[in-house]
């Protein structure tokens, strides 16, 4: 019978670096796909109504996250995860289409 080492497993120890990070909250997402990586820009949609001027929304954004396609899929799995176990527990999350806005008519 031969003797060896008996193969050890080697536990990594994971820490997260948080001192750089800074939370925002944002409502809408921009994505711009290439070649090599996705570009995702978070920030808001902010509604502005300026007098005698048509209703517009400005997309103000915060931050941008560049990541290749690998993260990419990784990422959409997991929130994907996310999302189905949350509406296992709290239902269905509606998701409202923006409503079609129509000028003013006019006194004719």
């Amino acid at each position: 019978m031969a003797e060896g080492n008996p193969q050890q497993t080697q536990q990594i120890q994971f820490r997260i670096d948080e001192s750089k990070m800074h939370t925002t909250y944002s409502n809408t997402i921009r994505t711009t796909p290439t070649q090599e990586e996705m570009v995702l820009d978070f920030g808001m949609n902010i509604p502005m109504q300026i007098q005698g001027q048509a209703p517009m929304i400005t997309f103000s954004v915060g931050s941008r996250v560049v990541m290749n396609w690998a993260g990419a899929k990784r990422l959409a799995i997991n929130l994907g995860q996310l999302v189905r176990q949350f509406e296992e527990r709290n239902g269905e999350i509606v998701i409202q289409q923006p409503q079609p806005q129509h000028a003013p008519e006019g006194d004719d």
